[in-house]
């Protein structure tokens, strides 16, 4: 069912979120990226008390219940000035407690839900492996049922907010059914015995966001943390497809940041002794850049408007996801283009919004890949990789 869109109450939440990340965020952005700083727990809990961690969570257990694009406003608010904080609302509210909502057990819900909506707690996914990143199916990691509990062993690979995180909805196969037929996901405590984690990725953007590898030896975790059992695993990737918005979304804002920075500079910079936007060939990349934003934009609005106890529509995402992700490339890249020099100094930190935008197109699922699903969606057929 879709749920009814208050634009008052979203309007109010996104004017909060844009004040709260320009006067608490923006100041240390450089320095954080710089350092590679993790966003403190203080400052996670600080925003679970803002309401921004349970927006789109269900309200029975600290949430506001509110539509998927309060949520999306939100994160582009903060993500325009300070990703690692937005970050925090985008696992939350559209990440792996998405499938703990609609597919977990009621105790399930109960105990994990809470304390990530307050920030007492954070929930990763862990998917990819070192030989199955866009071939998520061909993960080796296996769950194995003993007794009334499962015993996993493993390895993933890119885990954002790995070795931070306090849980992790791990993908594992669960048979020996082939492909995605054995695949399933379980919670699993980051305490443990048996789990650790690999050294922390340098990666070129995401700076703020850790990444690393989780190891699983022997790790044992009851029966009753099992989510989603085998032969699930479209359900699980129609709810991921909601982090896949999430993921859009920091895309869009980047390539709004992008802009916005940029309609400012080519009216205030002078060449030649006019305005640079004077000239027809900064208009033309200008009006380019409005138009690949606002595109973006709209393909997110539309994949998000009928999400509500339904999963969201696999090609509308993936459309959405192509797009905003290719977008925040060549808008921050034009953006440079157009600020000369200066666009290529920290100073004007569009250098900074330039590597952000290659890691989002490259987590939840390329364009590449993105590509291959639109075409499976259009037409109403899979096609085997392998072959």
């Amino acid at each position: 069912m879709q749920q009814v869109i208050d634009a008052d109450e979203q309007r109010a939440l996104e004017e909060v979120a844009a004040k709260v990340a320009k006067e608490r965020y923006a100041p240390y952005d450089e320095e954080w990226d710089r350092s590679r700083m993790a966003f403190s727990k203080q400052e996670r809990r600080y925003l679970g008390e803002l309401g921004f961690l349970g927006i789109a969570l269900p309200e029975q257990y600290g949430g506001g219940g509110a539509p998927l694009q309060h949520a999306l406003g939100v994160i582009e608010a903060l993500a325009k000035e300070c990703r690692p904080a937005a970050f925090q609302v985008f696992e939350a509210n559209t990440g792996p407690a998405q499938v703990v909502a609609r597919f977990g057990t009621e105790q399930q819900r109960e105990r994990f839900l809470p304390p990530i909506i307050s920030g007492d707690a954070t929930l990763a996914v862990a998917i990819s492996e070192p030989d199955a990143g866009s071939a998520a199916t061909d993960m080796k990691t296996k769950a194995t049922v003993s007794g009334d509990s499962l015993v996993l062993n493993g390895s993933k690979r890119w885990i954002s907010n790995g070795g931070e995180a306090d849980y992790y909805l791990v993908y594992a196969r669960m048979n020996d059914e082939p492909g995605s037929k054995g695949i399933g996901a379980v919670l699993v405590e980051a305490d443990r015995d048996g789990v650790s984690f690999g050294q922390r990725e340098k990666l070129m953007g995401f700076r703020g966001i850790p990444s690393a590898d989780i190891l699983f030896d022997d790790v044992v975790v009851p029966a009753d943390n099992l989510v989603v059992g085998p032969g699930r695993f479209r359900e699980l990737f129609g709810a991921f497809s909601i982090e896949r918005l999430g993921n859009a979304t920091m895309s869009l804002a980047i390539g709004q940041a992008a802009l916005d920075r940029t309609k400012h500079y080519v009216q205030e910079r002078e060449q030649f002794g006019k305005p640079l936007v004077e000239f027809q060939s900064v208009q033309m990349n200008l009006a380019d850049m409005v138009l690949q934003v606002e595109a973006a934009r709209l393909l997110i609005r539309r994949a998000a408007a009928n999400v509500g106890d339904e999963l969201p529509d696999s090609l509308e995402v993936s459309l959405a996801k192509c797009t905003a992700n290719e977008m925040a490339k060549r808008v921050t890249d034009l953006a440079m283009q157009l600020h000369g020099g200066n666009g290529y100094t920290e100073e004007y930190g569009l250098e900074r919004l330039h590597r952000d935008a290659h890691g989002w197109a490259l987590a939840g699922g390329t364009p590449s890949m993105q590509r291959i699903r639109i075409v499976s969606e259009l037409l109403g057929r899979s096609f085997d990789q392998r072959r």
